[in-house]
């Protein structure tokens, strides 16, 4: 089915954000690992694994669609030097995703593409569950400290 060019645009847009995220939460896992907080680094860990899985969607949409997946571009990997940075990083990245997410389900309804408005609406649901867990983890360091949150990781 051959699909609308400006969406299949904006769902390799959206791939370029899923593949930064994918290496920038890799690195930050195997960081925290270094650092001794495992806790830390299997929630990392999982949250690139489900970034992956957008970026399977979004693949095998653009290819529905009769369009061509463009892996190679990637946005600027921002790497925090503590696990402060790495948060305030993290989530500027799925604030940014959210926003996006919602343009592109506007596009998709925009060009009557309701199967990909579905999907990009269930990767959005992923996208704000990460926002959430990351402003949890924030709260957390500011209630409790930095250092007691990162004994709790160890």
């Amino acid at each position: 089915m051959k699909g609308d060019a400006k969406l299949i645009e904006m769902l390799n847009s959206l791939l370029a954000d899923e593949l930064t995220a994918i290496n920038q939460y890799m690195v930050h896992a195997e960081m925290a690992e270094n650092w001794g907080y495992g806790k830390l680094k299997e929630l990392v860990r999982k949250r690139a694994i489900m970034e992956m899985r957008h970026a399977e969607k979004l693949i095998e949409r653009v290819l529905f669609l009769e369009g061509r997946p463009v892996v190679n571009n990637l946005r600027e990997i921002r790497i925090g030097a503590d696990v402060a940075q790495q948060f305030a990083s993290d989530l500027n990245l799925e604030m940014g995703a959210v926003k996006k997410y919602n343009e592109g389900i506007k596009l998709a309804d925009s060009v009557s593409d309701h199967a990909t408005r579905t999907i990009l609406e269930a990767i959005l649901r992923d996208e704000d569950s990460h926002v959430d867990e990351i402003e949890s983890r924030q709260d957390q360091i500011a209630q409790m400290g930095i250092q007691q949150y990162l004994a709790e990781q160890a």
